[in-house]
């Protein structure tokens, strides 16, 4: 491979919440002898595309930094991004607006398309950070549980999902794309299922499309508002380059919004808190992600995750009796069903995310969510440490001698 996927970087005092803030995200530290393995909060332990970084440093030999406007190559990065990795032609400039943070933009849009108090409709297992907005500003939550088919693959009930919209009156939605936690990448034929519905009863809709470049081989993401003319007027979609190339530090996601309506309501409502402003730096590491070089970059990043997704499902498979996990089709996170082991050992979820955090695993409870008995846990780290985390989990917490 031309980049590096291997190296292990150690991240410890360099503004990492996945290993610095052990004691308060992660409840205790390891006991002696172990260290900590990050695999709970959703970001990478691989170093950015160069590009990235060489368009920071770049700009930083310059030593001003004052008040500015964003660049053409800005918009121009996203129109060409858009088109490549997901064939959608006429994107505009005017079609796109910056946002700080996937989660800011969600907030604005559904402050756009339903009142405080409102019921907004969400998938469930659900992104906390979803939940948490939400709840946050006083939004009632209906929740359409996924269901798993016959094969483990997480599937819409849209016989739930209509029932819900109708007898709620219920007009917002917000969709995820591919779905996070679960990492279902949706086809064609779902996303047109879905949006028929929120046709039916008349449904605006906030898509969070942020993992959209974290696709394992043989899958592809389709925007949702590509599926129909009605998603394409009444869906606010929600990007970034955090997810894909390790950028969430920097702050700096973006909304695709054709209707000019919504965006015109959508950008009002971003304007109130006066936040919602574009850091100069974050825009370089955007233009130089989104080039020839992220796109090369990103292909071989998604066949790394693939190998480790496959040798953890694998492993989960042959040695831990009573643990499930649907291997995702798109992001780097698994979501591990514990139901049956922790019956058989006559033990809760606490006890047992327990006794990985004692020995370094630091892997999440999935109750954040919406799991029951679910952990979940991030696979991009290179592979002699997932191997290594694996290992431990083996030895000392699903096969532990007692």
């Amino acid at each position: 491979m031309k980049y590096d996927f291997t190296s292990i970087i150690d991240r410890t005092g360099k503004d990492a919440i996945s290993v610095d803030s052990i004691g308060s995200f992660i409840p205790c530290k390891p006991c002696e002898g172990f260290d900590c393995i990050p695999m709970w909060v959703a970001d990478m332990n691989f170093a950015t595309v160069p590009s990235a970084v060489n368009a920071m440093a770049e700009r930083l030999s310059h030593p001003l930094f004052g008040y500015f406007e964003p660049r053409e190559e800005y918009y121009s990065s996203i129109i060409e991004w858009q088109k490549n990795r997901n064939g959608v032609d006429g994107i505009t400039k005017c079609d796109i607006g910056y946002e700080n943070g996937v989660l800011g933009g969600l907030m604005s849009a559904m402050a756009a398309f339903c009142p405080r108090g409102g019921s907004v409709l969400v998938h469930s297992p659900t992104y906390m950070g979803f939940t948490n907005s939400l709840k946050n500003a006083g939004y009632n939550i209906v929740y359409s549980p996924l269901v798993q088919d016959e094969n483990g693959v997480w599937r819409m009930d849209y016989a739930d999902m209509e029932r819900k919209l109708c007898e709620n009156k219920i007009h917002a939605a917000v969709f995820c794309s591919p779905h996070n936690p679960t990492g279902r990448v949706w086809e064609r034929e779902e996303l047109e299922s879905a949006f028929a519905l929120f046709e039916k009863y008349d449904v605006n809709v906030v898509s969070d499309e942020i993992w959209s470049d974290i696709i394992m081989p043989g899958y592809k993401h389709i925007p949702s508002q590509s599926v129909s003319d009605y998603a394409r007027n009444h869906t606010v979609a929600l990007y970034a380059p955090s997810k894909t190339f390790n950028l969430a530090g920097l702050v700096g996601s973006y909304h695709i919004i054709y209707n000019s309506t919504i965006r015109d309501r959508v950008k009002k409502e971003a304007s109130l808190s006066h936040y919602n402003n574009m850091n100069m730096l974050s825009m370089y590491a955007h233009i130089g992600a989104f080039s020839k070089e992220g796109s090369d970059w990103v292909d071989e990043l998604c066949t790394v995750l693939q190998g480790n997704i496959d040798y953890a499902c694998d492993y989960i498979e042959k040695h831990f009796e009573g643990v499930s996990v649907s291997k995702p089709q798109g992001t780097y996170m698994i979501f591990i069903d514990c139901e049956e082991w922790l019956k058989a050992h006559d033990m809760t979820l606490c006890d047992l995310l327990q006794l990985g955090w004692e020995v370094g695993v630091d892997w999440q409870d999935g109750r954040q969510h919406g799991g029951t008995l679910h952990i979940r846990i991030n696979l991009a780290s290179p592979l002699s440490k997932i191997k290594e985390a694996f290992e431990r989990m083996d030895k000392y917490v699903f096969n532990k001698e007692v």
